[in-house]
């Protein structure tokens, strides 16, 4: 990399990143808050494909090594789904 680099792969990841997480917020404001039904489903698509693009750029920033994370404790895994669970049947 060179040193008069001032916008370097990592930084476009991140902003990538950063843009596709508010984007899939705005997505999901706007669904809620959409009283059509066809406008409803081509933003819940644009939301999908929103959150494969964000997952994509997430996943290739830690395979580079950019965005460290650790291994999720397979017990705290099955707690926090099965809370997910218990919510879903409440609502």
């Amino acid at each position: 990399m060179q040193s008069n680099q001032q916008f370097g792969e990592k930084d476009m990841l991140d902003d990538l990143l950063t843009t596709h997480k508010h984007s899939a917020e705005t997505y999901t404001t706007a669904i809620t808050e959409s009283s059509c039904q066809n406008m409803r489903q081509m933003l819940t698509k644009n939301l999908e494909q929103c959150c494969q693009d964000q997952y994509d750029i997430f996943d290739r920033m830690r395979t580079m090594g950019l965005y460290p994370t650790k291994q999720a404790n397979p017990n705290d895994v099955t707690m926090a789904a099965q809370k997910f669970g218990q919510i879903q049947q409440q609502l």
